[in-house]
C-alpha cells in the first residue's frame, strides 16, 4: 500500500513537471505561398533557435488554394498569401484574428538549367526551339497570373500559349523546369535565388512594368486568435533578422517598391 502511493505521488510529481515544462510550449501551423519555401524555412529555424519550446510548421502550396481551404475550416494558424486579396477577403469575412500585414513584393523571372536565361527576354520565348515553358497556374497561383499579364504585355502570348504548361503552385513550377519538362519558366526570384537552384541555372529578372505588383501579405487566422506562439511569429515577420532574409532571397520589402 505504502508503494503504491509512493508511485503514485511519483508520477503525480512527474507529470506535474512535465506539464510546467511545456506549459508554454506551441506548435503553429502555416500555410506559406509557394514563393517563400526557403525564405520561409530559414526565417522559421531563427524563431525556433530564440524560441526553444516552440515549432513551425510550415505548408507551402498555392495562395488560392490555401484561400479556399482556409474557408473551409482548414486548421492553420497563420496564412501566408503571394495575393495580399486574400488574406483582406479573409479579414472581411470574419476569419482573421488580426488586420491584415503586407510582408512583401514578389518579382518574378524566366529561369533555365539548360539555357542561359541571363541572356534571353520574353520575346525569346518565342524561338521554335523552345516547346515548352512552365508558368504556375493563373487560375489559382498569383505568380501565375503575373507571368501571365507579363507575357500579355510583352505582346508573346498568343505565340507561346500553345507551348505553356502549368504548375500548382510556383515551387511546383520550378520543379517543372528542374526536372526536365519544361525546358524554361517563369518563376520567383525568391526560388532563382535559393542557393539549391542558384547552382543549377541562370535567370532574368522579368520588368514589373510588364504586370501589376505582386503584394503579399498574412494574418494570424481565427483559429490561431488563442496561439501565442502564432502571434509571436506574425510579429517576428518584421524583425531586422527576418526582414534581411526576405531582402536575400529577392523580395521588395513594403515602402521600399519603387
Amino acid at each position: 500500500m505504502r508503494l503504491s502511493r509512493l508511485l503514485r505521488a511519483a508520477v503525480g510529481a512527474l507529470g506535474f513537471a512535465a506539464a510546467l515544462g511545456v506549459a508554454h510550449a506551441e506548435k503553429v501551423t502555416v500555410a506559406a505561398a509557394a514563393d517563400l519555401k526557403y525564405a520561409m524555412a530559414d526565417i522559421a529555424q531563427a524563431f525556433e533557435k530564440a524560441h526553444p519550446h516552440d515549432k513551425i510548421e510550415v505548408v507551402y502550396g498555392s495562395s488560392g488554394k490555401f484561400f479556399t481551404q482556409i474557408q473551409q475550416g482548414a486548421p492553420y494558424d497563420l496564412y501566408f498569401s503571394a495575393d495580399i486579396q486574400y488574406p483582406r477577403e479573409l479579414e472581411k469575412a470574419g476569419l482573421a484574428a488580426t488586420k491584415v500585414m503586407p510582408y512583401a513584393f514578389g518579382r518574378i523571372v524566366l529561369w533555365s538549367p539548360v539555357m542561359d536565361a541571363s541572356k534571353m527576354t520574353l520575346d525569346s520565348l518565342t524561338n521554335p526551339d523552345i516547346a515548352h515553358i512552365a508558368i504556375a497556374n493563373p487560375k489559382h497561383a498569383p505568380y501565375g497570373k503575373r507571368a501571365e499579364e507579363a507575357l500579355k504585355s510583352a505582346k508573346v502570348w498568343d505565340k507561346v500559349e500553345p507551348k505553356l504548361v502549368y504548375g500548382e503552385n510556383i515551387s511546383h513550377t520550378a520543379q517543372l523546369v528542374e526536372t526536365g519538362n519544361a525546358q524554361i519558366g517563369v518563376i520567383a526570384l525568391s526560388l532563382a535565388k535559393s542557393p539549391q537552384m542558384e547552382s543549377k541555372g541562370k535567370y532574368w529578372l522579368i520588368p514589373d512594368k510588364l504586370h501589376e505588383p505582386l503584394e503579399q501579405g498574412y494574418i494570424v487566422t481565427k483559429r490561431g486568435e488563442s496561439n501565442a506562439a502564432a502571434k509571436a511569429f506574425a510579429a517576428y515577420m518584421g524583425s531586422p533578422e527576418a526582414r534581411a532574409v526576405m531582402v536575400r532571397y529577392g523580395f521588395v520589402l513594403p515602402g521600399e517598391i519603387k
